[in-house]
């Protein structure tokens, strides 16, 4: 059975709601986080997030239908809450026949190009990686776990680790670290959707690449999935254009996951 786009698409944006909708209340304020659904997709926006990669909408399509309407209350949603920029996913599939004009309508503009990856959980996948070990962090640890994350993404608005922090031992999730040693080297998420589990968050010090921290955290995750029931997982990276080699793509590749299509990044900002 093929994975369906609409569960892949919406568990993907389920997992950025719930690590961003589920931060403490006072840490919501700080960041200014707001969520809202129109129809099947989920809207998320972080006015306090100065790299603007939270601010998204996914989860479209599948038995509803995109619509101008539907696209046109997301960016109303944006504007409201003050955000200047804000990424608009939708797969392929479930652009509607008048795309084109919707987009030029609404003022979205082609940004960049990701690749959704699938895999069908239940299949053996190792990777001992060089010296390290992978573990569930413990709670105690949160506050670090995600400073390496949020650090690794550029993302050092204040509230930021707290906010990453509450993600860990929250129901649904499996937050996972690559220690040398007693050092948090590497950490990478497991959000579990039923049936689906999306591969989420994953990031390495600078200082410490090239030794299969991520490859290691893809088996931790893909073993941990099994064990939840998960049939099947999703991720997405960037698409490499000519000249360029993304490691993340090529490390769930060797891993076993297969590309199901390239997604544009529709990007609306305000007027």
């Amino acid at each position: 059975m093929e994975l369906p786009i609409a569960l892949a698409e919406r568990t993907e944006i389920q997992a950025y709601a719930d690590f961003v909708g589920g931060a403490p209340e006072a840490v919501r304020q700080q960041l200014g986080i707001a969520v809202k659904r129109v129809g099947s997709a989920t809207a998320l926006a972080i006015r306090g997030d100065s790299t603007r990669f939270l601010n998204r909408a996914g989860g479209f399509g599948g038995d509803t239908p995109v619509t101008a309407d539907a696209v046109a209350e997301i960016c109303d949603f944006y504007r409201e809450q003050g955000v200047t920029a804000a990424s608009v996913l939708i797969a392929p599939s479930e652009l509607p026949a008048d795309w084109v004009a919707i987009a030029a309508k609404l003022g979205l503009v082609e940004g960049a190009t990701f690749v959704k990856l699938g895999y069908e959980v239940g299949r053996v996948l190792d990777a001992p990686a060089d010296g390290l070990r992978v573990e569930l962090v413990d709670p105690t640890r949160a506050g670090e776990w995600a400073a390496v994350m949020m650090s690794t993404y550029g993302m050092t608005d204040e509230g930021m680790v707290g906010m990453g922090a509450a993600a860990v031992g929250r129901p649904n999730w499996g937050n996972y670290a690559a220690f040398d040693g007693d050092r948090i080297i590497a950490i990478a998420s497991l959000y579990v959707n039923g049936e689906c589990g999306d591969m989420f968050g994953a990031a390495t010090l600078p200082d410490a690449r090239g030794r299969g921290a991520q490859s290691a955290l893809l088996a931790a995750r893909a073993h941990a999935a099994a064990a939840e029931g998960c049939q099947w997982l999703v991720a997405e990276t960037g698409a490499e254009q000519p000249g360029q080699h993304n490691s993340s793509l090529h490390n769930m590749l060797r891993a076993g996951f297969r590309p199901l299509y390239e997604r544009t990044t529709w990007v609306w900002r305000v007027s």
